[in-house]
């Protein structure tokens, strides 16, 4: 396979995994993601249909490449936000955000009740980890050294469609 096909799969399949994985945990493990996990999921949807327009415009290399980069780009950012969310859990920086869930709409009756449903899920306590690595450490390795190969893929010279 040549590298700009290699790079478009690659741009496709990281963010379709790490946010099937990320769904997975919340809606088959029950853990429910804090703010930070939010903003580490939404790079990962934009970078989803911008690899798709790789896909759709790999007649034109050039083009395809643009947009393969520009996923690799999303996919580095929320890496960035990973590692910078795992460093909150480890307690080396503090965090941005209380990371709380604020309900909307509603009685004050109605709106009590949502918050006694919420679950409190805090980003300075990392829910789970393996290997002594959080989701978000996970994330943030996975989806820097993915957006790496991928750019490293696109640079090489004699790339083919």
């Amino acid at each position: 396979m040549s590298r700009l096909p290699l790079a478009r799969a690659l741009a496709l399949l990281l963010p379709v995994a790490l946010l099937g994985g990320a769904y997975a945990s919340q809606y088959l493990g029950g853990l429910h993601p804090c703010e930070m996990c939010w903003w580490q999921r939404y790079p990962h949807m934009a970078a989803i249909p911008l690899a798709l327009l790789a896909f759709a415009t790999k007649a034109t290399p050039r083009t395809s490449a643009a947009f393969t980069a520009l996923a690799a780009m999303a996919i580095a950012i929320s890496g960035g936000i990973g590692l910078f969310h795992a460093g909150v859990e480890y307690g080396w920086w503090q965090g941005l955000t209380a990371c709380s869930t604020t309900p909307t709409g509603g009685s004050a009756s109605d709106i009590l009740t949502q918050i006694m449903a919420t679950p409190i899920t805090r980003c300075d306590v990392a829910p789970w980890s393996l290997l002594g690595i959080s989701l978000a450490g996970y994330n943030g390795l996975l989806s820097v050294g993915g957006a790496v190969a991928i750019l490293a893929l696109l640079s090489k010279k004699g790339r083919h469609a």
